[in-house]
């Protein structure tokens, strides 16, 4: 019994040890066999930072050792861009930004994202910085300057709370922001913004193992040796998003849809016009969904295409016309209202745009004007205009023969058999109102019958 109770404690007192251990050396190193990396590659948009944020989770989750954002860009919103810095800054795991590939930069939003990365690592032929802030609004004066004063001031406190929590030059950050300081990849490493300088995540990991980074107050380590490198790319619904959530793209969309509906209106029945339009508008609406939409600018589009149709059931000369491509114009400028240049449409599109958009509203009402003015073929209204004989002036009543036809009729004055009339107009009874010609038939020609109406 001594010698099972002696091994049991044994065993107890090594399992106690071996948790002291693992324990004591958590917070000085940071295992792990996996390292999360994504790419992004365009402006930073609320699609961006969904998928960032979204992908720094599913990281977390892993377990991973650390998550890099492989970036490319020239900027974009600032709420998109303070939601994955607040992540960054929330996460648990390291966070390494990787300006890449050569060539590429991470401008205005994205340098102040990379300032609040843990470890920052530079491609050869990249840079960073470029952050002031756009002007925001039209006009100008003293209470303009007193605003972009306020967004500078800011930024600039905000770069430099940044630069100050990662162990950075604060003064290179507030720099970038209040004179738009750029700087390469070798001038940010020797200034101490940049960890390292690597081509690829490969050279990154070498770069990077083995260094420290604070957490909780605590410094721990990397060991990154023998870390696996994950990539998540976007799933098809973020990239349809990201896509079309370009305000270009958006509004091209929204226009396709417009002048779609446009064409089933003003020629019911063709179907495919208003099928594609529809699906081009809804399309359009989903990617407004991450953009600062205007609803003004909305509402004088929407005018634009009722001022289009009604040019085609209303006679007004053109005016509704101009009307509808003025509101289109100024409803385009207003549609996206945004600070950031980035995320505006583009002028010369707008102007391209309602151009064809224009040709092709005249071109189709120049086609309905056409149409309708054309004389009918059909029914009555097509009998105005024809030429028949009288066949009868009897006791049943004026008859004439039309169309191998006999019909029913009224005149002016006195009308002889086998006299020629033209058809001018129709009687609310039925009778066709004839006129009469100078051409009189022959008699030989008075016996024909035809059917009767």
């Amino acid at each position: 019994m001594a010698g099972i109770f002696l091994r049991f404690l044994t065993a107890l007192l090594f399992l106690a040890a071996s948790a002291a251990a693992a324990f004591s050396v958590a917070p000085e190193s940071e295992g792990g066999g996996e390292l999360v990396r994504i790419q992004v590659r365009d402006a930073i948009s609320p699609v961006i930072a969904e998928f960032v944020t979204r992908s720094l989770a599913t990281a977390q989750l892993r377990g991973a050792s650390m998550f890099v954002l492989e970036l490319d860009t020239p900027g974009g919103l600032d709420s998109a861009m303070r939601s994955i810095i607040q992540a960054f800054l929330d996460s648990p795991i390291p966070v390494a930004l990787h300006v890449a590939p050569s060539g590429a930069r991470a401008a205005s939003a994205g340098a102040l994202i990379a300032l609040s990365a843990d470890f920052i690592v530079m491609a050869p032929g990249t840079t960073i910085g470029a952050a002031r802030p756009v002007a925001i609004g039209m006009g100008g004066g003293d209470q303009n300057e007193v605003m972009m004063e306020k967004v500078l001031s800011d930024a600039s406190a905000y770069a430099r709370s940044l630069a100050e929590q990662r162990g950075r030059d604060p003064q290179w950050a507030e720099e970038i922001v209040r004179e738009s300081r750029a700087s390469s990849a070798r001038e940010a490493l020797e200034l101490g913004i940049a960890d390292a300088l690597a081509p690829n995540v490969i050279g990154l990991v070498e770069a990077l193992d083995g260094s420290s980074y604070l957490r909780d107050g605590q410094r721990r380590q990397l060991h990154l040796a023998q870390a696996r490198i994950e990539t998540l790319e976007m799933d098809w619904k973020t990239e349809i998003l990201a896509a079309i959530s370009n305000p270009n793209v958006a509004y091209l969309l929204m226009m396709l849809g417009i002048l779609g509906i446009f064409f089933e209106i003003s020629q019911p029945g063709v179907i495919l016009p208003g099928v594609l339009g529809t699906l081009a508008l809804l399309l359009a609406f989903f990617g407004f969904q991450t953009l600062p939409v205007n609803y003004v600018g909305f509402l004088l589009i929407v005018l634009a295409l009722v001022l289009f149709i009604l040019e085609v059931k209303v006679v007004s000369f053109g005016m509704l016309t101009v009307a509808g491509v003025i509101s289109m114009l100024f409803g385009s400028l207003m549609l996206v209202d945004s600070p950031e240049p980035l995320m505006r449409i583009s002028r010369a599109l707008i102007g391209v745009t309602v151009g064809v958009m224009t040709l092709l509203s005249l071109f189709v009402l120049t086609m309905v004007a056409r149409i309708q003015r054309r004389r009918a073929v059909s029914g009555f209204e097509g009998m105005l205009g024809e030429r028949g004989r009288i066949i009868s002036t009897g006791e049943g009543g004026l008859r004439v023969f039309v169309h191998g036809e006999s019909w029913r009729a009224a005149g002016d004055g006195a009308l002889e058999v086998g006299q020629q009339v033209e058809i001018t107009a129709i009687e609310p009874d039925g009778r066709l109102r004839v006129s009469a010609l100078e051409q009189k038939v022959p008699e030989a020609n008075q016996g024909e019958r035809g059917g009767t109406c």
